[in-house]
């Protein structure tokens, strides 16, 4: 059983760094970088998303709740007393690539339908956020030609964080560089992450089946999704992965070669799926500098979308980063808290003050039991854990809800904190 720690605003400690702190200083600086349930970079305070109430079409920035932080869904919540949807994922990049979704948004004209605000929610860091849950006839679009996305045999990155557990095997559940007339353009026009199910060669020879049912980790170049560089055998490399929360992340250099990783994004190393040449007839790239989220490049000006996916973060990167860099983007995902009930603390300077946190509050981690919690909190033991699992502190719950520290320290940082059996 794991407890919640909620704290106001301004004591939440922000990320040190986020995803694109790292790239930028690899030499590889983010081009775009979006996501719904935080900043990705450790100064960045704006705005992630956009919601607009469907009941009088007002609209609301959701931001972090602090610089570095995740986002405010408690402000959704708040806003969205009745029906909600998501127009805009700002970009943090300072670019100004910002995606709208492709069902006639200000600057995106398109057949897709406007996307659910709050199909689906979750702690990160303690804190509530809200996903970009995208069904089929969902989809997101930008024209980055001329704001930075690298172009034609440019090197470029692309990581996301998105579900393994919601997914199908339809054309496209991409993230990336993509086709400015949103048409299917030729081998090359494309350089977008996939990922999904779809087995786009499937044949006796290919059997995407030896890797299990997915979904997996591919690229979508046009003109078909690979696992490797070739369209007539699957990549025993591959493999499924259904967690919860995945990293998958596709680099190319534009020329001569790719790669595939992908991992669990609470925990554990990224396995690399391919490292090798591109496809023939990919070599070179031919970008033209779109940006697409939730499709394929020939969606959505006049048909619609037919994947389904998740998405929580990500970023477009220029150039071609180093296998460090990508280790520490996932140590980085991995610390951030998805799905867990990480506490960020912050202690007075006081040190003959009391051992209760003042202004810290506990709150019911998500599938908690309000009922099951004694009345008197001194029953219920408590103990903090540092986030590469070590206990450092020990207490109690008190009656009023505040943890009591009785043993160890807990500086600035940021903690699991569970009940004691």
């Amino acid at each position: 059983m794991t407890l919640g720690l909620i704290l106001p605003a301004w004591r939440i400690a922000s990320a040190a760094t986020g995803p694109c702190d790292i790239y930028l200083a690899a030499g590889t600086p983010c081009i775009a970088a979006h996501s719904t349930v935080r900043a990705l970079y450790g100064a960045y305070n704006g705005p992630l998303y956009q919601v607009k109430r469907t009941s009088d079409n007002a609209t609301a920035d959701i931001s972090p709740i602090a610089a570095g932080g995740p986002a405010d869904g408690l402000a959704q919540d708040k806003f969205c007393t009745s029906a909600c949807v998501i127009t805009k994922l700002y970009d943090q990049s300072g670019k100004g690539n910002f995606m709208e979704s492709q069902a006639n948004g200000p600057t995106v004209a398109g057949k897709d339908n406007p996307v659910a605000a709050s199909t689906e929610n979750f702690m990160m860091n303690g804190q509530k956020v809200y996903a970009l849950y995208l069904k089929q006839s969902n989809s997101f679009w930008r024209d980055g030609h001329t704001t930075g996305v690298p172009l034609k045999a440019d090197p470029e990155a692309i990581y996301m964080v998105t579900s393994g557990k919601h997914f199908n095997g339809q054309c496209c559940f991409d993230y990336g560089n993509s086709e400015l007339d949103r048409k299917p353009d030729g081998a090359g026009m494309m350089d977008a992450l996939y990922f999904g199910s779809s087995c786009w060669f499937n044949s006796s020879a290919y059997k995407c089946s030896v890797s299990g049912a997915g979904p997996w980790v591919e690229m979508d170049p046009e003109y078909g999704i690979f696992a490797s560089n070739t369209s007539s055998s699957w990549n025993s490399k591959e493999v499924s992965l259904p967690f919860t929360y995945v990293t998958a992340m596709l680099k190319n250099n534009g020329t001569t070669n790719f790669a595939l990783k992908g991992g669990n994004a609470q925990s554990g190393a990224l396995t690399t799926m391919w490292d090798g040449t591109l496809p023939p007839g990919y070599n070179p790239m031919k970008k033209q500098g779109a940006l697409v989220l939730g499709s394929g490049g020939d969606c959505c000006a006049t048909n619609t979308n037919l994947s389904e996916g998740t998405f929580y973060e990500g970023a477009i990167v220029a150039g071609f980063p180093t296998n460090a860099t990508d280790d520490a983007i996932q140590a980085n995902i991995a610390a951030a808290g998805y799905g867990s009930a990480t506490v960020a603390v912050q202690r007075g300077g006081n040190r003959e003050a009391p051992a209760v946190s003042k202004g810290l509050f506990l709150t019911l981690g998500s599938g908690m039991n309000m009922g099951a919690l004694p009345r008197d909190g001194r029953s219920l033991r408590i103990a903090a854990h540092d986030l590469m699992g070590k206990r450092v502190a020990e207490g109690y719950l008190s009656a009023e809800g505040q943890p009591v520290w009785t043993s160890g320290s807990l500086p600035t940082g940021a903690y699991f904190v569970k009940a004691v059996q």
